[in-house]
């Protein structure tokens, strides 16, 4: 099963005291981030919350934000003094060297970090509030998980349709490949017999036969056609693995574009050159969803 990295959960719990709302969002990255951000009165939770999501998510930038209300109240604000003071001293030096500055207004101070702050008056004690902020994250995350879930499956159908464009090419370049030898073989004859009309150069059929075994040896695609064969088995049955294996499928997408390259440069055939195309640029797509599968 596949996993997008890219969701979105959220819920809700209370008792008779508190309101605690979770929301949980995670985007693409190519490591694990986590962000939390809650009302001072929880920050002490934010590590555990951290954890907690890092045990349903491995990959990707997740950001979790907690909300809380008081019930049947308001919640209770305070205005720091200290750091108010810090911000008049500072902008009251600032005026001084402005003549030209106007009257600053202490309400408008207001709006600036850290100088009003909620009070930890929500009630409860810590364990209450905990199991509230627990209960709501854990739901976030199911909601979070079947999100991710669902898109993960559309993107599974995508990458088995791309795969089964390289494995139709793929055959079609196996067919083709005995002929590659055939052809140059022949076209090597041609040139032959143009010279030999002209000249009295007589030319042996063990060069003859050399020649073409050496150019046979060359551009023998065999070893790559059947590693890609092994390859696209072992990337659908990642696909059907019970676990997310975004990594390993993007490895996987890396060792199939090497050996279709390879086949590309190694075979001389306009046939196969346009079979090639094919593949990379199904590869392309692959690589596209599976920058966002976790």
């Amino acid at each position: 099963m596949l996993l997008s990295m890219t969701g979105y959960g959220d819920a809700r719990r209370q008792d008779e005291r508190v309101s605690v709302a979770v929301e949980v969002k995670s985007v693409n990255s190519r490591y694990l981030k986590v962000a939390v951000k809650s009302p001072d009165a929880f920050a002490s939770f934010e590590i555990e919350i951290e954890k907690l999501v890092r045990t349903a998510i491995t990959r990707g930038t997740a950001s979790v934000t907690v909300r809380a209300d008081a019930i049947g109240g308001r919640n209770q604000y305070r205005i720091d003094g200290s750091v108010l003071r810090d911000y008049l001293r500072q902008l009251n030096e600032a005026v001084e060297s402005i003549p030209s500055a106007g009257k600053i207004e202490v309400g408008g101070l207001l709006a600036l970090p850290d100088v009003v702050r909620e009070v930890e008056g929500l009630g409860g004690d810590r364990d209450a509030h905990w199991r509230l902020i627990r209960e709501a994250l854990v739901e976030s995350l199911e909601s979070l998980r079947a999100f991710r879930a669902t898109e993960g499956e559309s993107m599974r159908r995508d990458l088995h349709v791309n795969c089964g464009i390289i494995a139709n090419e793929l055959q079609l370049v196996a067919k083709r490949a005995p002929q590659v030898v055939r052809d140059y073989r022949d076209r090597l004859l041609d040139r032959l017999r143009e010279l030999l009309t002209e000249t009295n150069v007589d030319v042996q059929g063990d060069d003859l036969i050399r020649e073409v075994s050496i150019y046979a040896d060359r551009c023998d695609i065999n070893e790559e056609i059947t590693r890609l064969r092994s390859h696209l088995e072992q990337f659908e049955a990642f696909l059907n693995d019970e676990a997310s294996q975004g990594r390993k499928l993007e490895f996987l997408c890396q060792e199939m574009f090497r050996e279709i390259n390879t086949i590309g440069s190694k075979a001389n055939n306009v046939g196969i050159a346009h079979n090639v195309v094919e593949m990379k640029s199904a590869i392309e797509k692959m690589r596209e969803i599976l920058q966002n599968v976790e």
